[in-house]
């Protein structure tokens, strides 16, 4: 019965962690469409940095998929998903 107790407590402590004041992402709200497309790439942006937090290998990788129009595709698939997020979380900005 104790651990199910822990359980919300642990949950509401990583709350707290997610909205310090410190955080890079503090909230999703932003009071323009163009603020909430910067907010979309620097999502994709710190996506990509937490799946490859190796700089000189992240680097070395950006002069291949620059060049490829797939790759560029991708991101903007990426880049265009943390939009549609952010807008709802606006709600679209009415």
């Amino acid at each position: 019965m104790k651990k199910l107790l822990l359980i919300p407590a642990m949950f509401s402590l990583m709350i707290g962690f997610a909205q310090a004041a410190d955080s890079w992402l503090p909230t999703l709200k932003t009071d323009t469409p163009e603020q909430g497309f910067q907010l979309a790439i620097k999502m994709s942006r710190m996506g990509v940095k937490t799946a490859q937090p190796n700089m000189d290998v992240l680097k070395k990788g950006r002069a291949e998929y620059s060049n490829d129009a797939e790759d560029l595709i991708q991101v903007s698939h990426v880049v265009a998903t943390n939009f549609a997020t952010v807008a709802a979380a606006n709600n679209y900005w009415k």
